[in-house]
């Protein structure tokens, strides 16, 4: 059976070129694109229901253009290469990234994934989320898969390319998931390993569904009879393909046909599980027209919003208390200005009473009834004027309530830049990197006012230490590179030292060289002289030329290998002097070394040469003193001849 799954496995791949007709109009289950789910050969075959909600779900492939009349070109070149493929999902549309990111938000809280999720977040991941996320979806078709914690960003698209996703994902996109030019690849890349995913959940379904159908009998699908029907029908099918057309209609009932033939299908059984499976389709058909939604996804999603609202409502119970609070104050000290006034009511009740008294017990002037009409006038003028006061303070306190109001609002957006900010200087949440294990959020509505001061004074005590802390390090490193620069300055300096001294060698070496010159000169002066000399002995002349010549040349190879010898210790200082930079100290180390050696050796060749220039004087003086004893003999004895 393994060579039938890998070849079910491999025909279930989608192709690479977009059709030209609805999956609605193939009439064949056997090889098609991945939206018909691929059954078994010599297995009943009976096609998944839609489901309502299955209109929303957008294709992997996005719309097919082209026409029944265009000629299809084949997928392989010349070599063995295939053409580039371009794109065809609009991943530039914001309606269709945003219907992508609510599948992709769908399948993973389905699926159980462990992190936090919220819409928000996925509008623009980071590249650990993204990670995370895709190291998730794809244990789904590996569970014993494992991210390796090193070159991500290398990993991702080697096994989008090993599982032959269609498109490229470039490494530096892995770089910045969330920008706005690069989430919309990386997000297409998930939902097509999601639709992989689901086609492996079907075909294992499938594959669960119709395991007990043969499992009495060997392995069909192994065996030649089997595979001659199969290569026929594939190269008829691909001949129709090259030739433009999208349906195999004839050709898959022949095939059909033989397959049941060849592995001997009880029709009466097959037209029974029909039967059966459209009685059950009837009833799938009735049970959608009386929901008309997805029960489950709609009560999650009601949950989700409830679960939104619980948290709004908590958040504005938590500011109603505090509201409450402050209400409560004020209502307690309006309930003791309400004591006060009911007592002053009742005073001045008494006193109305006892001025009701004596008036009904005493006679009146009229000078009386107009003081009291006089003090009527004036208490009724002072109740209008505290009647207009408590109406200024109950507006003056509606005015107080409005503008507390737009403060907390205010507060709240300077909380609100105060995270955002905060955030990007890595100090929220507690385990960010900058944070050190303190708490630098402000919770405004979770502690009363005593408890916010507190914690304001903690998070200004914890900013001021980091901020000492940045000084100080900036201050170490402003101290670091000072000294960096004075122990440049030192080498620099050492530097020009080092190339004086140098100087002063080259100087020196010069010097000598004049000196050698000159001492050259005056030995070509000298022999000349003793060439004149010893003019007049012919056979003496001849022999003393021969050794002088022999000294001369001998002299001027020590002196060409001596030169020689220095324009290579030159070229070696040159080279040395290029080094510098690399190694100063060993470089000077070996060329003051070097130099010394070079001058030791000029001081041997200096004094093996006077050495061998007074030995070849001393051999022509002894030489000149016998011939002129030779010659004064021979004198003697012509004399005396």
């Amino acid at each position: 059976m393994e060579r039938g799954r890998m070849s079910r496995a491999t025909s279930s791949r989608p192709p690479e070129l977009p059709m030209r007709v609805k999956e609605s109009n193939r009439m064949s289950n056997v090889y098609t694109t991945p939206q018909n789910k691929q059954p078994s050969f010599g297995k009943l075959s009976i096609p998944k229901p839609q489901s309502v909600t299955s209109d929303r779900r957008t294709s992997f492939f996005g719309a097919r253009t082209s026409g029944a009349s265009m000629r299809r070109n084949s997928t392989m070149s010349g070599f063995g290469g295939t053409e580039k493929i371009k794109d065809a999902r609009p991943l530039h549309d914001k309606s269709y990234v945003q219907q992508c990111i609510r599948q992709l938000h769908e399948f993973l809280t389905e699926q159980g994934y462990p992190g936090t999720l919220s819409p928000k977040t996925l509008q623009s991941p980071s590249t650990k989320e993204f990670v995370k996320m895709f190291e998730f979806v794809y244990r789904q078709l590996d569970p014993t898969f494992e991210m390796p914690n090193s070159k991500v960003e290398e990993e991702v698209p080697a096994i989008l390319k090993a599982l032959r996703y269609p498109f490229v994902l470039s490494k530096c996109s892995m770089y910045s998931v969330g920008a706005p030019h690069t989430w919309p690849q990386a997000l297409g890349a998930l939902m097509w390993l999601i639709d992989n995913a689901k086609i492996n959940w079907s075909l294992s379904k499938q594959e669960l569904l119709f395991s007990d159908f043969c499992e009495d009998s060997d392995n069909i699908e192994e065996g030649a009879d089997y595979n001659k029907l199969f290569l026929d029908y594939t190269a008829e099918t691909y001949c129709k393909f090259m030739q433009g057309v999208d349906t195999y209609e004839d050709e898959d009932e022949s095939f059909l046909s033989k397959l049941k033939k060849l592995y001997n299908v009880d029709e009466c059984l097959l037209a029974s599980m029909l039967e059966k499976h459209r009685i059950l389709s009837d009833e799938v058909e009735l049970l959608e027209k009386e929901s008309q939604t997805d029960r489950l996804m709609t009560k999650r999603m009601e949950r989700m919003k409830l679960q939104a609202d619980l948290k709004k409502l908590q958040s504005y119970r938590s500011s109603q208390e505090s509201f409450k609070a402050n209400l409560e104050n004020k209502a307690s000290e309006l309930k003791d200005d309400l004591e006060t006034t009911a007592s002053h009511l009742e005073t001045l009740k008494h006193e109305q009473d006892e001025l009701q008294h004596l008036l009904q017990n005493q006679k009146f002037t009229p000078a009386d009834v107009e003081r009291i009409n006089r003090e009527k006038r004036e208490l009724q003028q002072t109740l209008t004027g505290i009647s207009k006061s408590l109406e200024d303070s109950e507006q003056h306190k509606w005015n107080e309530e409005i503008a507390l109001a737009k403060v907390n609002e205010k507060a709240e957006l300077k909380v609100a830049e105060y995270h955002k900010l905060a955030r990007k200087l890595k100090l929220i949440p507690l385990s960010a990197e900058n944070a050190c294990g303190h708490d630098f959020e402000i919770r405004p509505f979770e502690c009363g006012p005593n408890g916010m001061v507190q914690h304001k004074t903690q998070i200004q005590m914890l900013l001021r230490k980091l901020v000492g802390d940045v000084e100080e390090e900036n201050s170490r490193l402003a101290n670091m590179s000072l000294s960096l620069e004075e122990s440049c300055e030192q080498l620099n300096s050492n530097i020009l030292d080092k190339s004086n001294d140098l100087k002063q060698l080259r100087e020196q070496i010069r010097k000598v060289d004049e000196r050698l010159d000159s001492d050259m000169q005056e030995l070509a002066q000298e022999e000349q002289d003793w060439a004149a000399e010893i003019e007049s002995v012919d056979n003496h002349r001849k022999l003393l030329e021969k050794k002088v010549n022999y000294g001369y040349d001998e002299s001027v190879q020590h002196l060409k290998a001596a030169q020689q010898q220095y324009h290579l210790v030159l070229q070696e200082t040159n080279e040395e002097r290029r080094m510098v930079a690399n190694n100063l100290t060993s470089v000077f180390t070996t060329a003051a070394n070097h130099l010394s050696i070079t001058e030791k050796c000029l001081d041997d060749l200096h004094s093996r040469m006077q050495r061998s220039c007074s030995k070849a004087v001393e051999e022509d003086t002894a030489a000149v003193q016998n011939m002129q004893e030779a010659l004064k003999s021979f004198k003697s004895k012509a004399t005396s001849l």
